[in-house]
């Protein structure tokens, strides 16, 4: 039917719509909550297994076929509430995927939704079995480490009274780099069988049968015993991936360091014979507040995080570690990067507590499917296990070391920043900083590089009385970069954050990171919105005192390729207010002139990233002008001495010219306030982005050793030679301007 949603969700059609946001609107096609499919839970591990609901629907069939990316079929069922539900099916990738339900034996498939897939770690450890002391587990058989092994789980997590726990194995099999490498989890062998349903097993493990004893990587599976061994798809509780020390051959218990050591040397060999991806991965920043301000780029390290007490178990000495957010190109390997308590980087090249590159990124990479880019697993075959064999279960770490040395911080550069907050203020990546206080819809930023573009709608504000001011503030932003999904945050009504993927609120209550197309979007507890885009640009976005704080951060590859509202980033002012006709206004405008300069940047309905969904939206920004000529803002406010909030203003702004305007124009020191907290936050980020000059790590001499492990402009590096042996050369190199050390290399 042409009014029908069967088949159409997410389309507009002639009469009607089955997209999201016609329910706001009204224009719903009658079926649309019949076909379009609402779920709960809405995400769960990559490896499947999932029970999720079906809330919009009741269907009077027992029979349901549940198929996801048109290929992938799950059994689905309906419970004695008549409510639909899936089982979520093992996949090699995450993010978001689209299923659908067949209700005649899969000859049709008519409902339609998504389900987010999501990187096994991220899953919340309710939804897991847990291996009770997970570090006996992995070290089960080696000196000192025997006994019981233990496993518990959230029984009601599975509606059976008996269970099965399988073991499975994770292997890449094909040529390495190769069309024909392919990832794949297996079902190995059965653990326990017919184990009564308690959320509790204990049992003494022996080494496995000889074809099962070398998977020395893997997974256990809980599933309720009515299934066949190894069955696909079915509802599972899985624990965390891990090191399967506990089922290794008598060869393992009976010598584990000479089990290890083998194991370490031949990992080592097979390295040799692959591509260097080290030439590939980007450097890490220099210092601990460049790293944690590039967040285009880098992201928290789970691993070793300052934020929750700097447990950092891999590199001890370390305070926190960032990963570089992105792959690389053409390996999809992964950097990381440790700092110590003074903000220095830590290489590998002087102590074990350095970060180690990945040749597999921890979090896989688009498009996903094929080794080396599947999430978790790649990385734990290349990058994990090999750090067991020689670091852990054999004290041959040089050899780990060697193939994952440090990268330094020499080709680093930090990228520009750009902010907008405030009765709209704006910064520009070149530093020049005017108000703008346009009504309507704006390009802040857009370049020809990536087809990047970040728009920002203003309104107008209200004064504490409920009356508008002639003031206006941002109150949402939209984004796209080339053709990644489009991400907009917005004020709701109740003056909450929304996100809106592709014109659809995004819920965060699952799950707080999202892989999306060409981008990773990521919502802080404080309501703080990150997107990084795939070209290591980033955008920030905060709620601040009813207005919305923005930061877009680029890379210095944008050099020359930026215009809108956030001017020409090339370094230099002059050209800050460049009109879409590339002619040019003076940098000492008047804020009459801003006002035109602001106007001619206003995005026509054809480029729009915004979504209308309400009427007010439609009436005022869609079809109203997107730059509201009539609107005339306060451009020069009073300051009247004998008015009583000029002296709480002076108490609260000191000589921050940002604050003493917003305080003015809204009459809210609340106002003012966050505007001066987002002006000294951006001021912070653009010191933390300063460049830092490097000389590069400096090996000490044959027969001698460095006092110093600071490489940065001005430090200084003292050699000092073993007894018996005397320096010649220089005693001592100092990181000069140029990035060069001084002296010349000593030897003893």
């Amino acid at each position: 039917a042409q009014d029908s949603c069967s088949h159409q969700c997410g389309e507009l059609l002639g009469t009607c719509s089955c997209q999201a946001m016609c329910q706001s609107l009204g224009i719903c096609c009658p079926d649309y909550n019949e076909f379009c499919l609402q779920i709960s839970p809405y995400s769960g591990s990559l490896m499947g297994g999932k029970d999720f609901l079906i809330e919009n629907i009741t269907l009077n069939t027992s029979v349901l076929t549940c198929r996801f990316k048109q290929k992938i079929k799950t059994s689905g069922y309906v419970g004695k509430d008549g409510k639909a539900h899936c089982i979520s099916p093992l996949l090699y990738e995450t993010g978001f995927v689209p299923f659908e339900v067949s209700t005649d034996d899969g000859l049709t498939f008519p409902y339609s939704g998504t389900w987010l897939s999501v990187h096994h770690s991220k899953v919340p450890d309710g939804e897991k079995c847990t291996l009770v002391n997970e570090t006996k587990w992995q070290y089960y058989g080696t000196s000192n480490t025997d006994g019981n092994l233990t496993l518990t789980w959230t029984h009601q997590a599975l509606t059976a009274t008996h269970i099965n726990i399988e073991v499975w194995g994770y292997q890449e099999t094909g040529d390495s780099y190769s069309e024909n490498w392919f990832a794949e989890w297996k079902y190995l062998y059965t653990l326990a069988r017919e184990t009564p349903n308690t959320g509790a097993f204990s049992f003494i493990p022996v080494p496995a049968k000889a074809n099962y004893n070398t998977w020395d990587f893997g997974i256990l599976r809980i599933i309720p015993s009515t299934y066949s061994d190894g069955q696909s798809n079915t509802p599972s509780v899985w624990s965390s991936a891990h090191a399967l020390a506990w089922h290794l051959g008598e060869d393992f218990r009976n010598d584990p360091i000479a089990w290890a050591t083998a194991k370490c040397i031949e990992w080592d060999r097979k390295e040799e014979k692959l591509p260097n991806f080290l030439e590939e991965i980007t450097d890490c920043p220099c210092t601990l507040a460049q790293a944690r301000a590039d967040t285009g780029r880098f992201h928290t390290d789970y691993g070793c995080d300052l934020e929750k007490g700097s447990v950092c178990t891999y590199h001890p000495g370390a305070v926190h570690c960032v990963r570089a957010i992105q792959a690389s190109p053409r390996y999809a390997a992964g950097q990381q990067c440790c700092y110590d308590s003074t903000g220095a980087q830590i290489l590998t090249q002087d102590s074990t507590g350095g970060s180690t590159p990945d040749r597999g990124h921890d979090w896989g990479s688009p498009p996903f499917l094929k080794p080396p880019r599947i999430p978790g697993f790649s990385h734990w075959l290349y990058d994990v296990i090999s750090f067991y064999y020689c670091c852990l279960w054999s004290d041959n770490c040089h050899f780990y070391l060697k193939n994952r040395p440090s990268s330094d911080c020499r080709t680093y550069r930090p990228p520009r920043a750009a902010s907008a907050f405030g009765d709209p203020h704006f910064l520009t990546f070149d530093g020049l900083n005017f108000t703008f206080k346009g009504h309507g819809e704006y390009t802040l930023v857009e370049s020809d590089l990536t087809s990047l573009r970040v728009q920002g709608r203003t309104q107008q504000a209200c004064f504490p009385n409920g009356t508008e001011a002639q003031v206006t503030g941002l109150s949402a932003v939209a984004m796209q970069e080339n053709n990644s999904d489009v991400i907009e945050v917005r004020y709701s009504d109740d003056l909450n954050l929304e996100v809106l993927l592709n014109q659809k609120v995004v819920n965060f209550s699952e799950q707080s990171w999202m892989d999306l197309k060409g981008l990773f979007l990521h919502s802080a507890a404080d309501q703080n919105i990150t997107v990084m885009f795939s070209s290591g640009s980033g955008v920030e976005i905060r709620g601040s005192g009813g207005f919305l704080a923005l930061t877009v951060l680029l890379p210095e590859k944008f050099m020359n390729h930026t215009q809108g509202l956030f001017g020409v980033m090339n370094g230099n002012t002059e050209d800050e207010y460049t009109f879409k006709n590339k002619t040019t206004i003076s940098v000492h405008a008047s804020p009459q002139q801003l006002f035109e300069f602001g106007a001619n940047w206003a995005v026509e309905n054809g480029t729009s990233l915004f979504t209308y969904d309400t009427e007010f939206l439609l009436n005022n920004f869609f079809y109203g002008e997107k730059h509201n000529a009539s609107f005339l803002p306060v451009f020069f406010p009073y300051e009247d001495p004998a008015d009583p909030l000029v002296k709480e203003m002076v108490l609260l702004c000191d000589s921050d010219p940002f604050c003493r305007f917003d305080v003015l124009t809204t009459r809210s020191l609340q106002v003012g306030n966050s505007t001066r907290l987002s002006h000294q936050n951006h001021k912070q980020l653009v010191e933390n982005l300063e460049p830092v000059i490097s000389c590069g790590w400096l090996d000490h001499p044959t027969n001698g050793r460095n006092d110093g492990t600071n490489y940065l402009l001005g430090s200084a590096i003292r050699f000092i030679c073993n007894q018996g042996y005397e320096l010649i050369g220089s005693k001592e190199r100092i990181c000069q301007m140029t990035g060069v050390w001084s002296g010349e290399i000593p030897n003893c």
